[in-house]
């Protein structure tokens, strides 16, 4: 017998399996176990509203300045596999390495998908 997980909203123990879908008979709430896995997950969206998603090409989309450098990075720079940072601190979402700068993190907002 497989160990199907309660119902994440009024927790009942009674949860059955509906195709891709699993049901709880007792408040009708239906979820996939995709969507139980990546709950804690929050999406990083970019400018433009697309989904990122960890390896993605980004490019800049304006000139930003960098702290501790007499340079910036130009608007139009592509930046090639992203790594994304769930709930930062800084607002910093995107961790990267730039070519001439090296590794540093981005915000979102300054990016749009690839």
């Amino acid at each position: 017998m497989v160990d199907l997980p309660n119902c994440p909203k009024c927790n009942s123990e009674y949860t059955y399996e509906d195709g891709s879908l699993l049901v709880c008979p007792e408040c009708a709430h239906e979820w996939t176990l995709e969507s139980e896995n990546n709950e804690d997950e929050e999406i990083v969206k970019d400018a433009n509203g697309n989904v990122l998603k960890d390896g993605d090409s980004v490019t800049v989309i304006k000139d930003l300045k960098v702290k501790g450098s007499s340079s910036s990075i130009k608007i139009g720079t592509k930046v090639k596999n992203i790594r994304l940072i769930h709930n930062p601190s800084d607002g910093h979402d995107i961790d990267c390495k730039i070519d001439g700068f090296g590794a540093m993190k981005l915000k979102s907002s300054v990016v749009k998908k690839a």
